[in-house]
């Protein structure tokens, strides 16, 4: 009987909380490249509600739809993470741009200029740019590379002083995070902020720049790509 009551629960709380997942997936569709289609991430958010559902203690503290709300976001950027389809020509390539922007700040103590990162690689400045645009379509960097989330990205934006269940590392990771974003260049921080912080897509984002959305991807790009070079030695400790 038992077993039947916790079935019932978690039937309805699939049935009343499906819209929620409808919803993460189109504002998560709006930011990212034509591509995607949103029932992979309509399907990829109902399994995460499933597991929302069976996996629920409310005596954590959290709602049901705080909750849910993670593991469906969750479920969907996972998603996204096992579909790379990107060539390993890409993945070089962004090996070597982060290379390059890591050995020139390191030596100038200074955010490297792009003129600097395509004269070390021996490259266009068209090559360079179109990269950063093969990035920004084919998803190939992803937040997990540094060890987080994208909320997390938002949290340190916005310098949240972490709970009292955050676990020391994570405290750690998100100060020093904070303080790479805030050192990035004016444009490409603000580009940051508008996406992870205020969640605008990027025909929005363009709007308040005042620059195209293909402008605005290369910001992004660019920004993780140097974030990668400045945390290359948190990331070492992982």
């Amino acid at each position: 009987m038992y077993d039947n009551l916790q079935k019932n629960l978690h039937d309805e709380l699939v049935t009343q909380y499906a819209p929620l997942v409808k919803r993460i997936a189109y504002h998560l569709k709006a930011r990212l490249p034509a591509t995607v289609q949103v029932d992979d991430l309509l399907q990829a958010g109902m399994i995460g509600l499933l597991e929302a559902s069976r996996k629920y203690d409310a005596d954590q503290g959290a709602s049901f739809e705080t909750y849910a709300g993670i593991r469906i976001r969750g479920a969907m950027l996972d998603e996204l993470r096992r579909n790379d389809w990107a060539p390993k020509s890409v993945h070089r390539k962004v090996r070597d741009i982060t290379g390059a922007i890591r050995e020139i700040e390191n030596r100038e103590g200074r955010d490297a200029r792009v003129d600097e990162v395509v004269e070390a690689l021996g490259i266009s400045r068209e090559e360079y740019f179109k990269t950063l645009q093969d990035v920004s379509t084919h998803r190939v960097l992803s937040w997990d590379d540094l060890g987080v989330d994208e909320d997390t990205i938002g949290q340190s934006l916005m310098d949240r002083k972490p709970g009292v269940h955050d676990e020391i590392e994570k405290q750690h990771f998100r100060k020093r995070l904070s303080a790479a974003i805030a050192t990035l260049p004016e444009r490409e921080k603000m580009t940051v902020a508008l996406y992870y912080e205020s969640e605008l897509n990027l025909r929005e984002i363009g709007g308040v720049l005042n620059v195209s959305e293909s402008r605005v991807s290369q910001l992004l790009s660019q920004a993780h790509i140097r974030l990668r070079a400045r945390m290359k030695e948190w990331i070492g400790q992982q």
